[in-house]
């Protein structure tokens, strides 16, 4: 276990420094650096420490895995990024969660992705997780993809709180219309666009697995250009 101890030390920094910055260290950090200091200095830190995890990502040893992944598990792992690509695409839309949204969005009519969970992003970024994990099931994936799951759906659950808290019963009333888990019946009701979008965006980084010296994914695993 020696062999990840880099790689889990990268990672406890990359999901430990988002939850400081983001809640007991972010209110300091604005009254210190301003508000587009600390948004520069937050980008700063996160872009350095996932780089490091990433880092330690490649150096990890790769073992043979707990499973084995067989095409049952790469059409599962392909829906899964297929339904993250989607909702991805479609979270940066009037989305309420993201840092400067005018308070006002939370008190919207769910539309779009958020018919489906009211954190695409997150959901997005886990369930790439999850579907890695399925078809790479070795401990360096699972530390790796493990903590952005982590960091995705607990993140997701400490951000609800401290919109509470700022926002009080408008922000009530936006979880009250909207799902946390994701609802796979709202996915067919998001519309076309998100679709449209998440499926192109699905398409080009499943055909460009191979420059990154990683397995063909999706439909590249059994089809080729």
């Amino acid at each position: 276990m020696s062999d990840y101890l880099l790689l889990a030390a990268a990672s406890i920094l990359f999901v430990g420094s988002h939850f400081l910055m983001s809640h007991p260290w972010r209110a300091h950090m604005v009254w210190r650096f301003r508000a587009n200091g600390f948004l520069g200095l937050y980008s700063l830190v996160s872009l350095a420490t996932f780089g490091w995890m990433l880092f330690e990502f490649g150096r990890a040893p790769k073992d043979e895995g707990l499973w084995l992944a067989g095409d049952a598990v790469w059409i599962i792992a392909s829906l899964l990024t297929l339904v993250a690509a989607v909702l991805f695409s479609g979270s940066f839309i009037r989305n309420p969660s993201l840092p400067g949204a005018p308070d006002a969005m939370a008190g919207q009519t769910p539309f779009g992705v958020f018919k489906a969970t009211r954190h695409p992003m997150m959901w997005g970024f886990a369930l790439w997780g999850f579907a890695h994990i399925l078809v790479a099931p070795r401990i360096d994936n699972f530390i790796f993809s493990g903590s952005l799951v982590f960091l995705a759906l607990v993140g997701s659950k400490a951000q609800e709180i401290k919109k509470r808290k700022l926002m009080g019963v408008e922000w009530d009333a936006w979880l009250r219309r909207t799902h946390f888990a994701v609802s796979p019946v709202a996915l067919f009701k998001v519309g076309a666009g998100p679709w449209i979008a998440g499926i192109l965006l699905w398409v080009a980084a499943t055909w460009a697995h191979p420059y990154w010296n990683v397995a063909g994914a999706g439909l590249f695993r059994w089809f080729s250009l």
